[in-house]
């Protein structure tokens, strides 16, 4: 089953795990928004710079460190996902508390990891 993702951090980059991240969410057939600082595509997946009000998001995958998260968290929790994966490196526990107090799931967790063993 598709599970409408929003990859926040994601780069042009082919390096990048958020660039990683894109590509195997794609493989495994879910329909990915990437948000980043630098518009471009990736796959058939367009990088925006706007944070769009997107509807039905399952999951909000970040790959960005705790500091560059502020400015995203009203919009995150805004866009009322189940979920939110903070990757390694990307870890909040103030953010992944508000988030829990909106009633939206959070873990820490390696998204490429979860895609590859059947937990996504």
């Amino acid at each position: 089953m598709s599970k409408r993702t929003l990859v926040l951090g994601a780069s042009l980059k082919e390096q990048r795990y958020s660039n990683k991240a894109i590509h195997a969410l794609r493989e495994k057939e879910h329909e990915v928004i990437a948000l980043g600082l630098r518009e471009g595509p990736v796959l058939d997946v367009d990088i925006q710079k706007e944070k769009f009000p997107y509807k039905f998001i399952d999951t909000v995958t970040i790959y960005l460190n705790d500091k560059n998260q502020e400015e995203y968290e009203e919009y995150v929790l805004g866009l009322k996902p189940k979920r939110i994966i903070f990757n390694p490196g990307a870890e909040n526990p103030a953010f992944s508390i508000k988030a829990s107090k909106a009633g939206i799931e959070t873990m820490n967790a390696c998204t490429l990891v979860m895609l590859s063993t059947g937990q996504y």
